[in-house]
């Protein structure tokens, strides 16, 4: 069961998921980079996210905010991706999007990708999320200037998907506390 969504805080779908989880009143964390730098300035807040002793991974130094993305995949028991458009033209014109999946298939971890044009999208991430049993879910995707827009049609889908979970009776465990190790 749901009890938990991280995300590293950057504009576009991180802060999206983050606000749906606080809006629905699931526990959300993460990892972000040094001074919660993100696009916008600095992360706001109203998210509890850990700050990385350093901004980028010693296995991606070439990527920018590649550390909070490693952990973010690490502590997170899937990771959910959402973008426009398929996963292949992504992944071949965003590195931290392509960082992202390369943690993910090297730490065994379930992934998960959605383009939340999709009309089913909602839907189609309610059932991942089911049939995957992640407890904390890791969610990534373009931040908005990458993307112009996918902060607010996420933030759409989110919600229609956790409604969607609570509704079917398998739903999201508003608040569950952290698992000791996991942030």
């Amino acid at each position: 069961m749901l009890g938990k969504l991280i995300s590293g805080g950057q504009t576009g779908v991180d802060q999206a998921a983050l606000r749906a989880a606080l809006r629905m009143g699931l526990a959300v964390g993460g990892w972000c980079p040094p001074g919660r730098i993100c696009e916008a300035g600095e992360i706001p807040r109203e998210f509890p996210l850990q700050e990385t002793p350093m901004d980028r991974s010693s296995r991606a130094p070439d990527i920018p905010r590649s550390l909070r993305t490693e952990r973010n995949v690490q502590d997170s028991e899937g990771t959910l991706i959402l973008a426009f458009g398929s996963m292949k033209s992504l992944i071949a014109s965003d590195r931290g999007t392509r960082w992202t999946v390369d943690c993910a298939l090297r730490l065994g971890r379930p992934l998960y990708f959605m383009d939340i044009r999709e009309v089913e999208a909602p839907n189609r991430i309610a059932e991942w999320i089911k049939w995957s049993d992640v407890g904390m879910v890791n969610v990534a995707g373009p931040s908005e200037n990458t993307a112009p827009g996918i902060g607010a049609l996420a933030f759409e889908v989110l919600l229609a998907s956790f409604e969607n979970r609570n509704r079917s009776g398998v739903g999201i465990c508003p608040n569950l506390p952290s698992t000791e190790g996991r942030r």
